[in-house]
């Protein structure tokens, strides 16, 4: 049970994984204009991938400002999750860090 458990919650953190980086790239396309930011598809993608990711943005970025106006916060959010992944793997699991 504890595997299948572990399994769910470590699919979920790679799905969200997915969505910080796709907003990430985003961001950056618009930024470079190589994609039009009022295509319709490309403002439902980034309404999505903001909408997910910005409640865990935002506690980090009141403690991390953007240096030199590069935003840092999703390298430490993933690094975050990467580390929960890492704590379930040993309370579920019994694995070692």
């Amino acid at each position: 049970m504890a595997v299948a458990i572990y399994w769910l919650l470590s699919q979920l953190i790679s799905l969200y994984i997915l969505v910080i980086i796709a907003g990430a790239i985003l961001s950056w396309l618009v930024a470079f204009n190589v994609v039009n930011p009022r295509n319709q598809l490309v403002v439902g993608i980034g309404r999505f991938t903001y909408a997910m990711t910005e409640p865990a943005l935002r506690p980090i970025r009141r403690f991390i400002p953007p240096f030199g106006g590069v935003d840092i916060t999703p390298i430490i959010l993933l690094l975050g999750l990467s580390f929960l992944r890492r704590v379930l793997a040993a309370l579920l699991l019994g694995s070692a860090f």
